[in-house]
């Protein structure tokens, strides 16, 4: 077992260990309790950022530290600390709700249309980037329109998918993006981007 100095993993996930225990994978990750106090008390103003981390391709979000307390079951808080800050988030804060979709809602469009700039150039790589970047946007907005937190968005789709409010045929849409894609079809991949991306501005528009 090797586990980290405090910082060695970038500011947001600071640090920790992958470990084995009983035959299961299990994630150490470091937290400061200063820090993940801070951050919910900006995520419940409406103050996110974003940020270049190794291992999240999306970027990690702000949100996720206080996202990580609202779904987090306590095992040892004899201060009760954690049990203050998860008081904290829920209900799910408006202003956080109305910040991750003005974050990341125009994105979608924008990161669409840049992959479409990139096909005359026949530049495969930053299509298929922009149009993760889009899903990724695609799956930030839904769970902020259903008070979910994002905690990793790995099978965050698949996830928003089952929400109430969702887009139809999330996931069958998503799998023929990708499968456009692979057969070097830009043009419906994109276009099908399109019309998800417009159906959940509407979806956004919505009381």
């Amino acid at each position: 077992m090797n586990v980290t100095p405090v910082g060695e993993w970038g500011p947001w996930i600071v640090g920790g260990a992958w470990l084995a225990v009983g035959g299961r994978k299990v994630d150490l990750l470091y937290r400061s309790i200063e820090q993940v106090t801070a951050v919910i008390d900006a995520c419940r103003n409406g103050e996110i950022s974003m940020h270049y981390q190794p291992g999240h391709p999306h970027g990690f979000c702000s949100a996720i530290w206080m996202g990580e307390i609202a779904l987090c079951r306590v095992l040892h808080d004899p201060g009760g600390l954690v049990a203050a800050m998860k008081a904290r988030t829920a209900p799910y804060a408006p202003a956080l709700r109305d910040a991750l979709v003005r974050r990341f809602q125009w994105e979608i469009l924008f990161a669409i249309e840049n992959a479409e700039l990139a096909v005359p150039r026949g530049d495969t790589t930053h299509v298929a980037g922009c149009a993760y970047r889009a899903l990724a946007c695609v799956a930030q907005v839904l769970f902020a329109l259903n008070g979910q937190y994002l905690i990793n968005e790995k099978g965050a789709l698949a996830q928003a998918a089952n929400f109430p409010v969702t887009v139809r045929d999330l996931a069958a849409r998503v799998a023929e993006v990708w499968l456009r894609i692979g057969a070097a079809d830009y043009a419906a991949a994109l276009q099908a981007l399109r019309m998800l991306e417009s159906e959940l501005r509407d979806k956004s528009a919505e009381p």
